[in-house]
């Protein structure tokens, strides 16, 4: 596949857009640097359990938004390398040029991005995450599972080369980025979210 300078372009603005961070960008509106609190990380997790909902909700919805926006950049611009700058935009949000290279995990820009290229991919994986999440608590196990279930449904619904090559490519690389998850789990020191666990609240009254 030859590469022009419009595609060049298109992968450069996808990275962009995911360096773009949620969690950070709306952290110097309130004076607050997420990434100095609770776990450290950039994420959608992290801005629950330290700054609370709202401003979770907040960091959500932009990390959402720019995975969408760049993989629909991709689709319109360049259709042959929509996916590889899905990818990219993903690659932003962990290694931010506009934070440090600093930023979070990448799951919430994946599902962005899934919701533009492959948006049948979402409610199973969804289905997977919470799933795992009200069992454990654990969230990083959840999004680690809901992954690795990714190039499992492709292989599935028989996809094409390109979609199957980014479904095993984000599964790796989130396995990659939550590899401290799971040595905290290993260790037993894995913050675990105890509001989320309704089997086991269940179980318990039952």
């Amino acid at each position: 596949m030859t590469m022009t300078a419009l595609d060049a372009g298109v992968l450069l603005a996808a990275y962009l857009l995911g360096s773009l961070s949620g969690s950070l960008l709306l952290g110097r509106l309130r004076g607050v640097d997420i990434r100095r609190h609770g776990s450290g990380n950039a994420g959608g997790t992290n801005a629950l359990r330290t700054l609370g909902w709202r401003f979770a909700l907040g960091v959500v919805a932009i990390d959402l938004g720019k995975g969408a926006l760049a993989a629909g950049l991709g689709l319109r611009l360049a259709p042959g390398w929509a996916y590889p700058a899905a990818a990219l935009a993903v690659v932003g949000h962990v290694w931010p040029l506009w934070h440090g290279f600093r930023g979070g995990k990448g799951a919430a820009a994946a599902v962005g991005a899934l919701l533009v290229l492959w948006p049948l991919a979402v409610p199973p994986l969804l289905l997977v995450w919470l799933a795992v999440l009200v069992a454990s608590g654990y969230v990083g196990l959840a999004t680690v599972l809901a992954a690795l279930g990714l190039p499992l449904l492709a292989w599935w619904q028989q996809t094409d080369g390109m979609r199957m090559g980014f479904a095993v490519v984000m599964a790796l690389f989130l396995l990659f980025t939550h590899r401290g998850n799971l040595q905290r789990l290993r260790r037993g020191t894995e913050s675990r979210f105890e509001r989320a666990r309704l089997w086991h609240r269940w179980r318990s009254r039952a």
